[in-house]
């Protein structure tokens, strides 16, 4: 193999292992910049007997998406 191919074969390698890293580190960096989660504005208290099933919008687009 000539020492250009050589040379440039070595560089692809450390090129790609700095991406990799670099990717790594942003991986690992991402969850801890994502702001918190805003409260919940809609939240109800708890039924007092049980039984808190309620249609709700949400629940209404999930019977919508079954429609066949």
């Amino acid at each position: 193999m000539p020492k250009t191919a050589a040379n440039l074969s070595r560089r692809g390698f450390f090129v790609g292992a700095a991406t990799a890293g670099a990717a790594a580190v942003g991986a690992a960096v991402a969850p801890s910049l994502r702001p918190d989660p805003a409260p919940q504005a809609d939240a109800r208290p708890a039924p007092e007997r049980g039984g808190g099933y309620s249609v709700t919008d949400h629940v209404k687009r999930y019977y919508k998406s079954t429609l066949v």
